[in-house]
């Protein structure tokens, strides 16, 4: 009879729920599993505990026993030889092989009924980088980019036989690609499934291979493909092309092309959503007085009213000249920040100019008189 608790061997709180409990045993056995601990002379052992401890917490009405009486709720059977809920190794009427299979599935096993290792095999996904300018980004383009991938031999047609033979299923495998391989356990009959080592896991040979490819039904090929970039793509988005990827093996569907596009920054744009931000520099009586001035957009330059009054920071929309939503009709704006040039150096004349205007407006301004010290120094 086992000693420890059950939900102790599975490391999981007495509330766990079905999922819970599967998906601990899961990992445990996969751990413990004797055939990858070969070393440890305990590892049987404690994978029998594993698959006690399953069969009991994993049936509800087993589980409700062993929560009120423990271990001895099945003391019963076991001492009386019966099968009904002890600890046999048939762990209450369902074979060892059938419990873990059940559980860990084919890839662990090997299974029933699964896909053959010799079956179709869809081909690698493939991952290329595409530049585009900001333009193109914005009104789209089409791009031709040279990839190197793996396709199916056109002279066998991906079959690897030369013209006139075809592959024959392997007599080792009957055309599986595996072999299963059982060997017996004081606790039960392990069965592992392995490649076929006859036909290298293929399930068929080939009496005459492709000239061509080697018999291996695929090449490696330099491909140039047109690559369409939908206006209003933005930096860092990917695009998909089914089926461009490399050839599948044994007649396997193709992986896809993954084009990941990245946008060259401009000199005088900027993209915030779907609209456009550029500046644009206008003099101070533009910005008080009003004005027209020509900026830059992505169709080419366009005049651009100024209101009266303009603060440096402002605004100015140009209605749906921005970038178009992906396979939508929508358009952005073009918005244009406005900077105020004060300049710099002046004529006497300007500054006569500002003087007067400052005067006008009763605002005060630095004259020499202000600063004596500039006299002396010469400034």
């Amino acid at each position: 009879m086992p000693t420890r608790d059950f939900y102790e061997v599975l490391g999981i709180p007495r509330t766990a729920d079905e999922a819970e409990i599967k998906r601990a045993f899961r990992q445990l056995a996969r751990k413990h599993h004797p055939d990858a601990n070969q070393g440890d002379p305990g590892a049987a052992e404690k994978f029998k505990e594993l698959g006690m401890a399953y069969s009991v917490l994993s049936d509800a009405e087993k589980r409700s026993k062993y929560d009120q009486l423990g271990h001895a709720a099945f003391a019963q059977a076991e001492s009386g030889g019966g099968q009904s809920g002890g600890f046999a190794p048939g762990f209450g009427g369902v074979g060892f092989e059938d419990l873990f299979e059940s559980v860990l599935g084919d890839a662990f096993f090997g299974g029933r009924g699964g896909r053959r290792r010799g079956g179709p095999a869809r081909g690698n996904d493939l991952r290329v980088a595409l530049q585009v300018t900001f333009e193109q980004s914005a009104f789209g383009t089409t791009k031709e980019i040279t990839i190197p991938r793996t396709e199916a031999c056109q002279a066998c047609a991906g079959t690897g036989a030369a013209t006139g033979s075809r592959p024959k299923p392997c007599a080792t495998c009957s055309g599986a690609g595996q072999v299963r391989v059982a060997r017996s356990t004081p606790f039960g009959q392990f069965v592992s499934v392995q490649p076929c080592t006859t036909c290298a896991g293929r399930g068929t040979i080939l009496e005459k291979p492709c000239a061509e490819c080697q018999g291996q039904g695929r090449l490696r090929r330099r491909r140039t493909l047109s690559v369409h970039v939908p206006a209003g793509i933005e930096d860092g988005q990917r695009l998909r092309l089914q089926g461009e990827g490399e050839a599948g093996d044994r007649g396997g569907p193709s992986g896809d092309l993954y084009v990941d596009v990245a946008v060259t920054p401009h000199p005088l744009f900027q993209r915030e959503g779907q609209d456009v931000v550029s500046l644009v520099a206008v003099g101070v009586a533009q910005a008080a007085l009003g004005a027209e001035v020509e900026v830059e957009t992505l169709e080419g330059k366009v005049t651009l009213r100024v209101p009266e009054g303009t603060q440096p920071g402002d605004v100015l929309r140009l209605r749906s000249r921005g970038i178009v939503a992906i396979g939508g009709h929508s358009r952005g704006d073009h918005r244009v920040v406005v900077r105020v040039d004060v300049p710099r150096q002046m004529s006497a004349a300007e500054r006569q100019a500002l003087r007067q205007y400052a005067e006008a407006r009763g605002e005060i301004v630095d004259g020499p008189e202000r600063h004596p010290f500039r006299k002396v120094l010469g400034r």
